[in-house]
């Protein structure tokens, strides 16, 4: 499942290389890329892709809004993800939010807590909310609590 697959060797081939987010990095802010994204590490924000693959490993995490056309999670995501094409959730992967996809695979021991809704393109009609955050505080939240989420 997590070997070297041909999804990913052709997102990488086509738009350049793999960035990759270490398991000692923690980056605030939103990332918006081409290509391909592998995470072990921290992420604080919203990630979107215009073509590309995003990878959570097993010890990644986002909080935030998850946008792309290809995602593998075996890590951690709080936050909405929305997955053009496909979606592969390995056995430690764990969503807090709502999941949006056109295909998914999901394997033994893998969570999703919130709803799993099927669009032909992963992506409902009109303009999803990105979850919002507040920058004031850079306290944790615990796993389960509720996130409310205003409109603007």
């Amino acid at each position: 499942m997590f070997g070297k697959s041909k999804a990913a060797g052709n997102v990488s081939n086509k738009h350049g290389s793999t960035t990759l987010i270490s398991s000692e990095t923690t980056i605030t802010g939103d990332i918006h890329f081409t290509g391909a994204v592998h995470i072990e590490g921290r992420v604080k924000g919203n990630i979107s892709a215009d073509h590309g693959l995003l990878t959570i490993a097993h010890s990644g995490s986002v909080e935030g809004d998850v946008r792309a056309q290809r995602v593998v999670v075996d890590g951690h995501v709080r936050g909405n993800v929305f997955a053009e094409e496909h979606l592969e959730l390995a056995s430690r992967a764990v969503i807090t939010g709502n999941v949006f996809y056109s295909v998914i695979e999901m394997t033994k021991g893998s969570q999703v807590n919130g709803s799993l809704e099927h669009h032909p393109n992963g992506v409902p009609a009109g303009q999803q909310p990105l979850l919002e955050r507040s920058d004031a505080t850079d306290t944790e939240i615990p796993v389960g609590e509720v996130i409310e989420v205003g409109n603007n």
